[in-house]
């Protein structure tokens, strides 16, 4: 039987961030009255007491583990150590004492990062092991995929219930829109906006375009996520995407088109390319089967309508988008 959300207990780490706002809502949405969010200020999840304290107070029945130390290729380049041990000692805590209070189910977000440098395309989950991550993120990849290992033993040691996702890179509106530390969706649309404000006619783009990225929309990621807290038990990773590929190239002239920095036809002359800078992980594109056939869930967001809502989200609340920064 689907597990029951509505009448649930839900800890949402990270609920209150860009994906975890979505999910807190979804919860909502399907009759869930006790969604529950610890806040940084209050937990320090990185830390045994603060996890211990968490699980005492708030008393979950299931946990959906979202919250990350996460950033695009220059924040991995500077935090590689931060964001191997923030990220493993909070799935290790939060593990380990969902099994010492008898959690109903623990569903842990993994990423793609996890992925070796070089995994064909489409990534299929069984290529998870097939090498070694792309060399600037594989600090934040490798103690990711370490939290699947973990639910897996946890499973058949203790009978600890979970599920493992893995979302390919998401976007949309209440993104992080820090030019530092986010991704590059968000960093473009900033990039556009900007430069339109200071009447200039270009922005610089990091690389020489070539790397090709999937992108889901953080409404699609939220449903697929909540689909697994119900018909999952076990954590086999399960990819999360839109089924598609794009050059970062292709998809820089695309965000200048849609922002209006240059008309159409003319959107490469509005990009200067630096190729000093890294490109990433050549290629990343999922195969989606496994989602449809254990989840019964696929991307509804066509690319284009949820770039233009995630345009439209930033100039409308720049203000809010620099305070969550």
């Amino acid at each position: 039987m689907p597990t029951d959300l509505a009448n649930a207990r839900v800890v949402v780490t990270g609920g209150a961030g860009f994906l975890g706002g979505v999910v807190c809502r979804k919860l909502a949405e399907r009759g869930c009255n006790h969604v529950l969010v610890p806040t940084i200020e209050d937990f320090d999840l990185t830390t045994e007491s603060g996890v211990e304290r968490m699980y005492a107070e708030m008393k979950p029945d299931i946990v959906l583990h979202l919250a990350a130390e996460v950033g695009g290729i220059g924040a991995n380049l500077d935090y590689p150590g931060r964001y191997f041990y923030a990220n493993m000692a909070m799935a290790l805590h939060l593990i380990e004492h969902a099994r010492q209070v008898g959690l109903e189910k623990f569903v842990q977000v993994g990423t793609i990062c996890a992925y070796p440098k070089f995994t064909p395309v489409p990534f299929q989950e069984e290529k998870l092991w097939e090498g070694y991550p792309e060399e600037t993120n594989a600090p934040y990849g490798i103690a990711k995929k370490a939290a699947m290992v973990m639910l897996d033993g946890y499973q058949r040691q203790y009978g600890l219930k979970s599920s493992y996702l893995l979302p390919v890179n998401l976007y949309g509106p209440r993104d992080n829109f820090d030019l530092h530390t986010s991704h590059v969706i968000p960093a473009l649309i900033r990039k556009c906006v900007e430069a339109q404000d200071r009447g200039e006619s270009s922005i610089e783009c990091w690389g020489t375009g070539s790397a090709s990225r999937e992108f889901l929309y953080v409404e699609d990621a939220a449903e697929g996520l909540l689909r697994a807290a119900e018909v999952m038990d076990e954590p086999t990773p399960i990819n999360l995407g839109a089924s598609f590929e794009i050059t970062i190239k292709d998809l820089s002239e695309l965000i200048v088109r849609l922002t209006g920095l240059a008309e159409a036809g003319k959107e490469n002359e509005a990009i200067r390319w630096d190729p000093s800078k890294p490109d990433g992980q050549p290629r990343r594109s999922l195969d989606t089967s496994r989602a449809k056939e254990l989840l019964g869930w696929q991307a509804q967001t066509s690319f284009e309508d949820g770039l233009k809502q995630t345009i439209e989200w930033f100039r409308e609340h720049r203000k809010d988008a620099d305070a969550r920064v």
